[in-house]
């Protein structure tokens, strides 16, 4: 620990750890029971909002916490917790919050590799792209191509990715390279209401909306050759990233459930200091019936992201005439960014169950933990890490330090630094696309107002948020991506 200073003006009760650690003191609000830990170097500290600090404070409000409320790099406000924002609870004393997952449950990413280089596929980018945009239903209300039965809707919601690779729509290898085999055990469908159901059953294999893309790359940069190697990844090839999650089935799973234990917190005379806090304890019925539909909405979005997967390969085959073997279209890592899951942590010296919610945060897990796939064992779970549209995008792999910093835990993304409204006003969707277009980065979207929303300049860099992750230790960087072509909703 180094240069225990004071921040000035809003962050006057901040402690600065080091470079890029700051404390929230248990004194910066009344009735935290722990400090808040803050991963950003200084200059994302000074462009932190201060209702952010506020959110990592009141969450180390919660009952059963453990150790520190946490946020990461790319932290911003958000719904009860900030996103970016980490926590662990107790299994027995601790509670359960949706609050800690968000909206869209395991929205999350995947990196697919392929054995093309840059030049193969950069001459041809404009009608990749709109084949892409054409087979990959985006935007707000997309249908899929699918006509899913409720039996079907069922095996997805309990078996995630399985339930998509047995339909047909990938390959066993598919499930081994997701975190979790690409599903969460204890899913219940029965938790799930109707409407849930109903928003959910025609969107398999769609994009939807918002910062959602599939976005065609090539490696840029590898800063660890051989970690690399072991994910398949080498300079100047072609990979394809995919960001989306539950759609319609995970939000309407949380608002259905956020109504149920807004009325909990009254029941069990929990105090919170925002109501969109709400939760219960860990093992109350209310809360443990949120988590198996929580399961149910995540497991929904591995399977979302299988088909998308499926469907992209078959775009790449039909458009380069050879089948996704030869082309070696592997899927590197599926990870989660909005998900509560009940883990072992080592604390305090004992090993401890407990429910680590990660909103807008990833997995980040070490060399040799039982939870990471075979092939990665030796190094570290991949850690997949978004940039904004037209900026770079970064593989790192899991430490042993994040075990003990952050519970296995790293950023997720660079993280908003404006509103959707107000980067409407700021930029035109028209203009973003020609200044895109003119560094070699062809995009496709439903409507220019998406492109404005999601203009480069309405994030924080990519590349300092992931330096604060490296520099921390939580995540290793391995290889650096760059976009060539985005398909938005």
């Amino acid at each position: 620990m180094t240069d225990e200073t004071k921040t000035t003006d809003a962050f006057d009760l901040v402690t600065k750890i080091d470079d890029n650690t700051w404390e929230v003191p248990t004194d910066y609000k009344l009735g935290m029971r722990v400090p808040g830990r803050i991963f950003v170097s200084e200059t994302l500290m000074h462009g932190l909002e201060k209702q952010t600090l506020d959110q990592v404070a009141n969450v180390a409000t919660l009952p059963g916490i453990q150790r520190y409320s946490m946020a990461m790099p790319d932290a911003h406000l958000g719904y009860g917790f900030p996103i970016g924002g980490v926590a662990a609870f107790d299994k027995e004393e601790g509670v359960i919050s949706p609050g800690g997952v968000g909206f869209d449950i395991n929205c999350g990413v995947r990196l697919i590799r392929t054995n093309l280089q840059e030049e193969d596929v950069r001459p041809h980018i404009k009608e990749l792209m709109s084949r892409l945009f054409r087979d990959i239903p985006s935007g707000v209300g997309s249908k899929s191509r699918i006509r899913a039965s409720d039996s079907e809707l069922d095996d997805a919601f309990i078996n995630g990715s399985r339930w998509a690779v047995e339909a047909g729509y990938g390959v066993e290898a598919d499930i081994e390279h997701c975190e979790g085999s690409g599903f969460i055990e204890g899913a219940d469908p029965a938790k799930v209401s109707d409407k849930a159901r109903k928003r959910g059953k025609p969107q398999f294999g769609t994009l939807g909306s918002g910062n959602h893309f599939l976005e065609v790359q090539y490696v840029d940069k590898l800063y660890d050759s051989d970690v690399a190697s072991t994910f398949g990844l080498e300079e100047g090839q072609v990979t394809i990233m995919i960001h989306c999650g539950s759609r319609g089935a995970g939000h309407q799973i949380c608002t259905d459930h956020l109504r149920v234990l807004s009325q909990a917190v009254k029941k069990y005379g929990i105090d919170l200091p925002d109501k969109q806090l709400a939760c219960a304890p860990a093992q109350s019925t209310e809360a443990q019936n949120y988590f198996k539909a929580m399961a149910c909405g995540a497991n929904y979005a591995w399977a979302n992201r299988q088909v998308i997967t499926h469907w992209t390969r078959g775009v790449f085959e039909r458009f380069f005439g050879k089948d996704m073997d030869d082309l070696g279209m592997d899927l590197v890592y599926d990870v989660a960014h909005n998900v509560a899951k009940l883990e072992e942590h080592m604390i305090d010296g004992k090993k401890k169950e407990v429910y680590v919610h990660r909103k807008g945060a990833t997995r980040a897990f070490p060399p040799g933990h039982h939870d990471v796939p075979n092939a990665y064992r030796a190094v570290g779970q991949p850690v997949l890490i978004p940039g904004s549209m037209g900026t770079a995008s970064y593989v790192l792999h899991g430490t042993e330090a994040a075990m003990d910093i952050s519970f296995g835990s790293a950023c997720h993304g660079a993280g908003r630094v404006m509103s959707r409204s107000h980067a409407k006003h700021e930029f035109y969707g028209e203009d973003v696309r020609k200044s895109l277009e003119a560094r070699g980065i062809t995009v496709k979207a439903t409507h220019p107002s998406v492109i404005a929303e999601e203009a480069p300049g309405v994030y924080k860099s990519s590349s300092e948020v992931v330096n604060v992750v490296h520099n921390v230790g939580i995540a290793k960087k391995v290889a650096r991506v760059l976009p060539i072509g985005v398909a938005k909703g």
